[in-house]
């Protein structure tokens, strides 16, 4: 084989450079939670449960 010839190498598999494994990561946490809906209101206390907590905190 003549030395102008090269071996033909396969190609190389696409690697994404610079993004560390901390970026990638929270990323994907980022992307997880503005897909999830809104999680509903909590239920509003009864005047009757308000008295009992104000009494445990005094």
């Amino acid at each position: 084989m003549p030395a102008t010839e090269s071996k033909a190498q396969p190609p190389r598999p696409f690697t994404l450079a610079g993004v560390s494994m901390r970026d990638l990561l929270a990323s994907c946490a980022a992307a997880e939670a503005v897909s999830l809906p809104p999680r509903p209101p909590e239920p509003e206390a009864t005047p009757r449960e308000r008295r009992i907590e104000q009494r445990e905190a005094a």
